[in-house]
């Protein structure tokens, strides 16, 4: 398949240039959970494009993705955009079948393919809480009908990451991830959450409800903690999912994730 033309000549991409710090290796987590929850939804499709909208000052993450998506569905296409065109041009000798790098932003430079996938990761941080909604709109309006698109926040080097995730008709889950061996309580992901989730943690609003019965919940799991990190985290998550709609099981608990449905935890209406 054709990969997307490039943004229309004379339009300026929507959004402002990131600090474009990256990693190899940064985003795994939640390319394995992409993976895991939306392979089947990239094998099934037609055209399985996915999009790494914000890569930064290096290619790593594009890359990645491609051969990540690659063991889910073969067929799988990755366009990596930027909004500064000095990291397109750096970018373009790590081009390959499957794989190009375009100059855009929030608009996804316009093509009659529409993608399964848009991997959103550190990019709206800078930004205002203010500003979310609309970039999430525009965004699922890019997708493929039964298109996801996944945007959140996480630590340099991958350890801790939070990000949600979101169909066409607006957003359904959040997901915490960690390595659990770094974890000193699950609060410790606050400081990764979503733009956002990430003023919300405060008194009142479901995600501090959330974290604060998290941590309270790992904190009886203590006795599990000679068993190592993993058990002592699946023991917890099972407590809470008591009193949390959980959308996942421990086969994802075993990773270091858990996956909470976003009616649950998404801001009070008028604060």
């Amino acid at each position: 398949m054709a990969p997307p033309p490039s943004r229309p000549a004379g339009t300026r991409p929507v959004g402002a240039v990131t600090r474009g710090t990256t990693n190899p290796n940064r985003l795994r987590r939640m390319d394995r959970w992409i993976t895991a929850v939306h392979g089947s939804a990239l094998r099934r499709s037609l055209d399985p494009l996915a999009v790494d909208l914000g890569y930064g000052a290096a290619p790593w993450t594009a890359v990645e993705l491609l051969r990540r998506l690659r063991t889910a569905a073969s067929a799988a296409e990755v366009v990596g955009i930027e909004i500064e065109p000095a990291r397109v041009a750096a970018a373009k000798p790590y081009e390959r079948p499957g794989l190009t790098f375009r100059h855009g932003g929030f608009e996804v430079p316009p093509t009659d393919r529409r993608p399964v996938l848009i991997r959103a990761a550190n990019v709206l941080r800078q930004y205002d809480e203010a500003e979310v909604a609309a970039v999430w709109h525009r965004l699922r309006a890019r997708l493929a009908p039964g298109g996801l698109l996944v945007e959140g926040t996480c630590d340099e080097i991958g350890r801790r990451h939070v990000w949600v995730a979101l169909d066409p008709a607006g957003p359904r889950t959040v997901t915490f991830a960690a390595r659990l061996g770094s974890l000193g309580r699950p609060s410790d992901l606050a400081e990764r959450l979503p733009k956002a989730l990430i003023h919300r943690n405060v008194p009142g609003e479901p995600v501090h409800a959330f974290l604060r019965d998290f941590d309270r919940a790992w904190a009886a799991a203590a006795p599990y903690a000679p068993l190592g990190a993993r058990q002592r985290w699946i023991t917890a998550v099972r407590s809470i999912s008591a009193d949390w709609p959980l959308t996942d099981d421990v086969r994802r608990w075993r990773q270091g994730e858990v996956t909470v449905d976003w009616a649950a935890l998404a801001p009070r209406p008028g604060t």
